[in-house]
């Protein structure tokens, strides 16, 4: 049987460039067919680099072509609400970046027209779909480390540590800026993901870079997004895991997630500084043996890996996203996660204001 390929259009040329087309040209059931930019010149100049026949200039166009089945939005996060209910109106499945909108109301307003319109919605959580997680997640599912005792994460990247770097939408808490949404989104993703639920947290959220200049004038604009932010997380199974991410840490430690139970110890972690996939490796240790690195098996390995290693995983989310839009079913990570996620990051600014712990409600989704 000939598999007919998906139509899609891409909505934003920052991430949406350097990963979303190339992963779609790269997918056997994908064709782009069109991208978006606010300006048009842009947009034609882009599509015309990647051989994309059309280009739009509102969101609202690109879904009124008719050839266009489904579409990718990539664009900052205050955009993302807007955006993906005029994609689903319009009757087209969504693959929608994290973090997945300004709040969780917005979040689930999403699901819902998503679920309602009985069309497929996908979050873009990569890190689901890389060989050395996946495999970290085996060795759990398999009682490696036996009862969990505790769960330390450390994420410390240095690229937002030089205080030059230009003030934009990511320096504003209001346009969902900030390491909590761009790098949070993601472990509260991966922590119900392979630990299971959360049950109350406590979070604190600093701004190490107060000023940022004006792209334009030069002139230092306030910065009021965080820039690190540190997590105490009490698991529904009680067991307490800890989170530390910055953006602004030079010569950073990587990313890391260091697992602890009473049968032995799981260490996933990359000191790649430069791309955020690349680099993990998976080391292993029971009855109080050496750590020693496991080796990930070939069934999990990219068939294909790129300069930019985000494409490789991103193109395991295209497959899974074309699969559940064959089988009319939305499986993890659906929008739903994107939800809970959005929820999640919610709690943790409460918890920054009130300055005290916070319960997760359960069910912390309606979906």
């Amino acid at each position: 049987m000939v598999e007919t390929p998906l139509k899609v259009a891409v909505v934003g040329t920052g991430f949406g460039q350097k990963v979303h087309i190339p992963g779609l040209q790269a997918h056997h059931r994908t064709e782009v067919v069109a991208v978006y930019h606010r300006d048009l010149a842009q947009a034609q100049a882009i599509a015309a680099a990647h051989h994309i026949p059309h280009a739009c200039d509102t969101v609202e166009a690109i879904v009124a072509l008719p050839e266009v089945q489904a579409v990718t939005v990539a664009t900052p996060p205050f955009l993302h609400h807007s955006q993906a209910e005029t994609v689903l109106e319009a009757g087209k499945h969504l693959l929608l970046e994290k973090p997945t909108a300004l709040s969780g109301a917005e979040a689930e307003a999403i699901a819902k027209l998503a679920r309602d319109r009985s069309l497929i919605a996908t979050m873009d959580f990569e890190f689901r779909f890389v060989p050395a997680w996946q495999h970290l997640a085996e060795r759990l599912a398999a009682g490696y480390v036996g009862n969990l005792r505790c769960v330390n994460i450390t994420w410390t990247v240095p690229g937002r540590a030089d205080p030059s770097r230009a003030w934009n939408w990511y320096s504003r808490q209001d346009q969902g800026g900030g390491a909590l949404g761009a790098f949070a989104s993601h472990s509260f993703d991966y922590i119900t993901w392979l630990f299971g639920p959360i049950q109350r947290l406590c979070a604190r959220l600093s701004t190490a870079i107060p000023h940022r200049p004006d792209p334009t004038t030069g002139e230092l604009k306030p910065v009021d997004a965080d820039d690190t932010c540190s997590l105490i997380l009490d698991l529904q199974n009680g067991v307490p895991c800890q989170v530390v991410i910055s953006s602004v840490t030079y010569a950073g430690r990587g990313h890391w997630v260091e697992v602890y139970g009473d049968g032995g110890t799981l260490i996933l972690g990359s000191d790649n500084l430069s791309d955020y996939v690349h680099g993990f490796k998976l080391w292993g240790s029971q009855g109080g043996a050496p750590l020693a690195e496991i080796a990930i098996p070939d069934r999990l390995q990219f068939p294909t890996t790129y300069s930019d290693g985000r494409i490789a995983p991103f193109v395991r989310v295209v497959n899974h996203w074309v699969s559940d839009i064959d089988r009319g079913q939305a499986t993890a990570p659906s929008i739903w996660d994107g939800v809970r996620s959005q929820h999640l990051m919610d709690l943790a600014h409460r918890s920054q204001r009130q300055n005290t712990w916070v319960e997760v409600p359960n069910p912390l989704t309606q979906g």
